[in-house]
């Protein structure tokens, strides 16, 4: 047996091959980095390129790309390539990702039975929020959002959430100096006025969206934290502005930040005081 496959655990089942419309170059460097992240202890550069498939120059160049771009690095006593720290943190999020999804989901359900509207979950990506579970109102008229789908923080109950419980500075360089999209007359848009809606949502626990993502629709929306109290998702309900008046609007703020809370507890979570 040779060092490669001594040293790889478990060959990844795809190949170097792009298919169909796929970019080759993008094809390659996810199988290398398939490659890498199955053998721990690393690998040289002429075992890469076998298991690829690969000439030793076109590998080295693919491994090269990824290096800049900080997914892999390259040992300089014995020359070995490894995933560096950008893979991990991706890999990391997923993790985490899943596991709130996957707590959070009888929450969901919950939520729709007891306020009859469509709940959701979403996690932040930069300066938008990715929704990545629903579980839907049984009225005929109600909120859908697609999953994978994104919405601005400054404009939606779950980013605003997630916005006001970022820490400070990364919050400012989110808001200073960026031309924030207007998506409905009712969108807070101006960095000044976010960071007074920012504190008031610090304050009540909960964020509401008025109109301001799509109008005729209502939301409120909480974060759920991780064990150092910082935000790892959000839950939102959402509903037509004909069943979620303004008054009711604060009443499922309180019950949506009671559940986010308790989904905090199960992850073994703090909220932050």
């Amino acid at each position: 047996m040779s060092e490669a496959k001594r040293r790889t655990v478990g060959r990844p089942a795809s190949t170097a091959k792009a298919s169909g419309g796929h970019s080759q170059s993008l094809v390659r460097g996810l199988t290398l980095l398939e490659y890498l992240a199955a053998s721990p202890l690393g690998l040289a550069l002429s075992e890469v390129a076998e298991m690829a498939e690969l000439a030793p120059s076109t590998t080295h160049r693919l491994l090269q790309a990824l290096q800049s771009q900080g997914f892999v690095t390259q040992e300089n006593e014995q020359g070995l390539w490894r995933i560096d720290v950008k893979t991990f943190r991706i890999g990391n999020s997923f993790l985490e990702a899943r596991d709130v999804v996957a707590t959070s989901r009888p929450f969901l359900r919950r939520l729709t039975a007891e306020t009859g509207e469509t709940a959701n979950l979403g996690i932040r990506d930069g300066a938008t929020a990715v929704f990545l579970a629903q579980h839907e109102s049984p009225q005929m008229m109600r909120m859908i959002t697609r999953l994978g789908s994104r919405a601005p923080l400054h404009a939606s109950g779950v980013g605003k959430a997630l916005l006001a419980w970022i820490p400070d500075d990364e919050r400012e360089q989110l808001l200073d100096g960026q031309e924030l999209a207007r998506v409905t007359a009712n969108t807070l848009y101006q960095p000044d006025t976010l960071q007074v809606e920012t504190a008031q949502i610090r304050t009540q626990g909960f964020a509401c969206d008025r109109e301001e993502h799509a109008i005729g629709l209502h939301c409120v929306a909480a974060c759920v934290f991780d064990e150092h109290g910082t935000p790892l998702a959000a839950i939102s309900v959402s509903g037509p502005v004909a069943r979620i008046p303004e008054a009711r609007l604060l009443t499922l703020g309180a019950l949506v930040r009671q559940t986010a809370d308790e989904i905090t507890q199960q992850l073994g979570g703090q909220v932050p005081r």
